[in-house]
């Protein structure tokens, strides 16, 4: 009998072990860099970074991937190359299809869209301007979304914090989590922020998501963890930093499973015909295995 009791809580263990990763959530966050004309001169344009981008997307299979730096047109190609996904955002400069689009992109057969939204890092979160210091108008978009799996719904945030102006980031920290405590009911309901913050893990910036308990990093979470560089790459494939500038955060009592830095590269031909490693965007994807 105690043989029979043993493989019985094998079983109930491994059971449990089953919902548990059937209700795991993968989410991600990726600054895809925008189309811009010198990247192009360098062998890093656009049309040849997407193809990989994509491939790396569905490798990856994201439920959620916040977006940043993405233009209009960068907005077709992906949805095109994603057919699996679709998007929420606006462009930051006219609250239309003008500027970057600080985009969400769910994966329609695991997640619902319920809900959506967007304001401006500013001092008139309902209109778009420059807040405060920044060099460039900044905008965060946000979804209000149910696990088709679990059923539970959840919010996620997305957002690319100004690189030049340390009051704007400061008050856009400030703003971003006063709006995640009124939907989340001060975390009482889950949610996700993603984004490229412009400050890494060692700024005084990075405590205002942390200190107040709402929010955790999903790097220092995550049970375990494929980390060997930092976010941001500037296009060298060689280059090493442990600064993470792209962050994934999640209410305190959700669980993280893995975290990962993807370093994957491309390979194209130099001036010369030579094949050349190449990185697929200026800022390395991050992602993390997630259960509310």
């Amino acid at each position: 009998m105690p043989h029979i009791r043993r493989l019985t809580a094998l079983l109930l263990c491994s059971m449990l072990c089953l919902i548990a990763g059937a209700q795991e959530l993968t989410v991600g966050t990726y600054n895809i860099r925008n189309n811009a004309n010198s990247d192009s001169l360098k062998g890093n344009g656009w049309q040849e970074r997407c193809p990989a981008m994509c491939a790396q997307i569905k490798w990856e299979r994201p439920d959620i991937l916040g977006m940043q730096e993405v233009l209009h047109a960068q907005l077709t190609d992906l949805a095109t190359g994603l057919p699996a996904y679709l998007w929420i955002g606006v462009g930051r400069d006219d609250g239309m299809e003008g500027g970057e689009y600080a985009a969400i992109f769910y994966r329609t057969e695991r997640v619902e869209l319920l809900d959506e939204g967007h304001f401006w890092l500013n001092e008139t979160p309902d209109r778009p301007a420059r807040g405060w210091d920044a060099a460039c108008v900044r905008i965060c978009t946000w979804g209000h979304f149910r696990d088709r799996l679990s059923g539970k719904d959840f919010y996620v945030l997305n957002l690319h914090m100004d690189h030049v102006g340390t009051v704007a980031r400061r008050e856009a920290a400030r703003l971003v989590m006063q709006r995640i405590n009124a939907m989340t009911s001060g975390g009482q309901k889950p949610a996700v922020l993603t984004g490229d913050f412009n400050v890494s893990q060692s700024d005084e910036l990075y405590t205002l998501f942390t200190a107040q308990g709402t929010l955790k990093d999903c790097y220092t979470a995550a049970r375990e963890r494929f980390a060997e560089n930092g976010t941001f790459n500037a296009f060298n494939a060689t280059a090493h930093t442990t600064e993470r500038i792209d962050h994934i955060f999640v209410t305190t009592p959700t669980q993280v499973s893995a975290y990962t830095v993807r370093t994957d590269s491309r390979w194209a031909p130099d001036a010369e015909g030579r094949m050349r490693q190449r990185v697929i965007s200026d800022h390395y994807p991050v992602f993390a295995r997630i259960t509310f």
